[in-house]
């Protein structure tokens, strides 16, 4: 006789199927824990690389990243729009201090606001584009000068958009 019970009918593809999600649901929080997420957006700017928060919806847009205590050197935001269009942002609720910059529909800078400073009251100031731009780019204060970015320079998106 042996010393291992058996067990019932049944029970080992109930065991299989615990320990597979198990195993599958640390996987993903590890993932998530290392910031390596399988399809995270992400930009290249004068061979520097950051993920991007995408910003799509009107909805996404107005929020941006207000809120935002910190945010890592490798990391920023992108806004999309459908069109080309004169925009502005502001920094109403915004923590941080950012570079916008303002990228033309084929990519190209074309305008900075740089070290665009929180504001947490009315009037807050608006950051023109001063050309027409589909993609804007927020990233911490101080990236845009430390990378010596000019007009002209090309955002490559490394994801479909």
């Amino acid at each position: 006789m042996s010393a291992r019970a058996s067990a019932p009918a049944g029970m080992m593809p109930a065991m299989m199927i615990r320990r597979f999600l198990i195993a599958f649901l640390l996987s993903g929080v590890f993932a998530f824990a290392t910031g390596c997420a399988a399809g995270e957006p992400r930009v290249e700017l004068k061979g520097r690389e950051f993920a991007v928060d995408l910003a799509r919806t009107p909805q996404e847009q107005a929020r941006g990243l207000m809120f935002v205590e910190e945010m890592p050197a490798d990391r920023g935001m992108l806004f999309i729009f459908p069109s080309e269009a004169p925009r502005a942002f502001w920094m109403k609720n915004t923590r941080i201090a950012l570079d916008i910059l303002y990228f033309d529909a084929e990519l190209s800078l074309v305008a900075m606001a740089l070290n665009a400073r929180p504001c947490a009251a009315d009037p807050c100031p608006n950051y023109p584009s001063r050309a027409p731009a589909r993609y804007v780019l927020e990233l911490n204060a101080g990236t845009a000068e430390g990378m010596g970015l000019e007009h002209g320079d090309r955002l490559t998106l490394l994801f479909e958009p």
